[in-house]
C-alpha cells in the first residue's frame, strides 16, 4: 500500500464515530474514558462485549457483527490503515453493534476495565516461532493474565489460527497452566461439528489458505 493511500485511510478514520485511536499516555494514565463504560456510553445497550485482537482488516469482526446483532464487537489493532476496510464497510452499512480501537494489545488493561468483557477472539494471529518472539505471541502467559483481568468469570476464549506450532504451543500452555480447553480441532473445515461461528465466517487470507488445502485450527478455552 503507498504511503498516499495509507494517508488517506489515516485521514477517514479520523471522521468514522465508530474507530478510536487513544494516545498510549492517555491509556497509560488512565484517561480514556470509555474504559469500563463501552457499553454504557458507546453501543448503549448491555449486550455481550467481544474483543477481536489483531483484527487485521476487520472483516472477522464486522461479520461477527452482522451474524450476532445481540452483541457488541470491538476490533482490536496497531495498524489503522489495516481495519481501515471494516470501518468504512461498518459505517457503509450502519452496522451499529462494531467499533474498532488503534492501540497495541499488551494495552488492553487500559482500555476495559474488569469483568467488563465478555468473550476475546484472536483470529490468524503472527505466531512469533523465533525464541526471542516469545514475548510477542498472543497467547503466551502474559497475555492470559491480561485477558483474565477484563474477563467476566464466565469469559471465554478462542484461537483460530492456520499455524500448527501457535495452535500446538497454546494447547501445550494451557493444559500446562491447567486452563479449562472447552474445544479443539486441528482442522475445523475437515471434521463434523465445528461450531458454526467457526466455520461460516472467513477472512481474505483464510480463503487463500483453505485454497492451498491449508489445515485450520481452532481452540476455545477459560483461563483459570
Amino acid at each position: 500500500m503507498g504511503s498516499k493511500n495509507k494517508l488517506k485511510r489515516f485521514k477517514e478514520n479520523d471522521t468514522f464515530s465508530n474507530v478510536f485511536q487513544p494516545k498510549r499516555e492517555e491509556l497509560i494514565e488512565e484517561q480514556f474514558s470509555l474504559k469500563g463504560q463501552w457499553n454504557k456510553t458507546y453501543f448503549k445497550n448491555n449486550n455481550p462485549l467481544v474483543l477481536e485482537l489483531g483484527c487485521g482488516k476487520g472483516e472477522y469482526s464486522v461479520a461477527l457483527a452482522q451474524k450476532y446483532p445481540n452483541k457488541n464487537f470491538i476490533g482490536i489493532d496497531i495498524k489503522g490503515a489495516r481495519f481501515w476496510r471494516g470501518a468504512k464497510t461498518a459505517t457503509e452499512e450502519s452496522l451499529k453493534n462494531v467499533a474498532f480501537i488503534r492501540m497495541q494489545i499488551e494495552l488492553i488493561e487500559y482500555a476495559f476495565a474488569k469483568n467488563e468483557v465478555d468473550e476475546i477472539w484472536i483470529t490468524f494471529p503472527d505466531p512469533q516461532i523465533k525464541y526471542k518472539r516469545t514475548k510477542h505471541r498472543l497467547t503466551n502467559t502474559a497475555f492470559l493474565k491480561r485477558y483474565k483481568n477484563i474477563l467476566n468469570n464466565d469469559g471465554i476464549m478462542n484461537l483460530k489460527t492456520d499455524s500448527e506450532f501457535m495452535h500446538g504451543y497454546t494447547l501445550g500452555l494451557l493444559h500446562g497452566e491447567g486452563h479449562d480447553v472447552l474445544y479443539s480441532n486441528h482442522d475445523v473445515y475437515n471434521q463434523e461439528g465445528s461450531p458454526e461461528e467457526v466455520t461460516s465466517i472467513q477472512t481474505f487470507y483464510e480463503s487463500q489458505y483453505l485454497e492451498k488445502d491449508k489445515a485450520i485450527t481452532y481452540i476455545r478455552f477459560k483461563i483459570n
